[in-house]
């Protein structure tokens, strides 16, 4: 690491982190399924279609592709009255739109003939749906229901081990200390920050880390070419 980049570190003060995160994050565009809540695609119907559509998918693809689907149908009902075939078009920008279009539409039938409107913001009724993990069901309890609730993609991972924040290997046992120690007000807000500043900011091979305004805190852990 370059000598200038080995500041002397001071404690890790999450409260401070956010503050200069919603600053430095907001000249880029939001996390995609946060952006579509703010367009009014809003229900957990609609977040709960985004988040299938954005796996294995960039932000850039996930949006218009979401808007495009949700032009046609936003209800469950609605998107259960469309085949596969027609979903599978729809989408087709996704990675994987084939199992993904069948996954949507078997979503749709089963919610519009179990819960009629919208689906119920129940972290068991969203796990129970074939295709969606923890990642996806905590984004839409986030976003869509206002619940306390953390949601680890790549971004989230890798951004808060390399502040020495947790110390884990996988996403799964990040969320779970994230859980423990992250205050939760920040929870839901935590993976908004986090993607875009991992996208870029605090990038996956050579972050910008002379500019990054948690410089003094960060500990930089498994950075060994900054910018």
């Amino acid at each position: 690491m370059e000598p200038a980049l080995r500041t002397r570190k001071r404690p890790f003060d999450i409260a401070k982190a956010v503050k200069r995160l919603r600053k430095a994050v907001a000249p880029y565009p939001k996390a995609a399924l946060f952006e579509l809540a703010t367009l009014g695609h809003d229900s957990v119907f609609e977040i709960l279609v985004a988040c299938i559509i954005s796996i294995r998918t960039r932000d850039e693809t996930t949006l218009p592709v979401a808007r495009k689907l949700f032009a046609h149908a936003r209800t469950a009902s609605k998107m259960a009255a469309l085949s596969v075939e027609q979903i599978d078009r729809l989408i087709s920008a996704c990675t994987f739109h084939e199992p993904k279009a069948k996954n949507i539409r078997d979503i749709a039938c089963r919610a519009a003939t179990e819960y009629g409107q919208d689906i119920p913001c129940d972290l068991e009724v969203l796990l129970s749906f074939h295709g969606v993990g923890p990642k996806c069901a905590n984004l839409v309890l986030g976003i869509a229901c206002g619940c306390p609730s953390i949601s680890v993609d790549v971004h989230v991972h890798r951004v808060t081990n390399r502040w020495g924040y947790v110390q884990t290997r996988t996403p799964e046992q990040t969320m779970a200390a994230l859980q423990e120690k992250l205050p939760s007000h920040y929870w839901i807000e935590i993976n908004a920050l986090l993607v875009p500043f991992g996208k870029h900011i605090c990038t996956g091979i050579e972050p910008h880390c002379s500019t990054c305004p948690l410089l003094d805190m960060c500990r930089q852990v498994g950075v060994t070419s900054p910018r």
